[in-house]
């Protein structure tokens, strides 16, 4: 059985976070053969630099202190469909 949940964030960043996400993208715009551009196709580079501080919130890369990680992830609402 395969169970699919749409999710959605509130998320909250600061200004380095958002300066690092955009040097990202920016650094992947030099290379248009990676793994990264994916499914990315005419997405727009703000798209893309959210896309990529909501990545390292959710997976983790922010969040190695539980009190530290309720601060970026301010609301979460979701449904499961099947």
């Amino acid at each position: 059985m395969e169970t699919n949940v749409k999710a959605c964030f509130t998320i909250t960043f600061t200004d380095e976070q958002y300066s690092r996400a955009r040097a990202y993208v920016a650094d992947m715009r030099q290379h248009p053969q990676r793994v990264y551009w994916s499914g990315k196709e005419g997405k727009t580079d703000d798209e893309l630099v959210i896309e990529q501080i909501a990545h390292r919130v959710l997976s983790g890369f922010y969040n190695d202190d539980p009190l530290r990680a309720a601060r970026h992830i301010i609301k979460m609402d979701s449904m499961t469909t099947s």
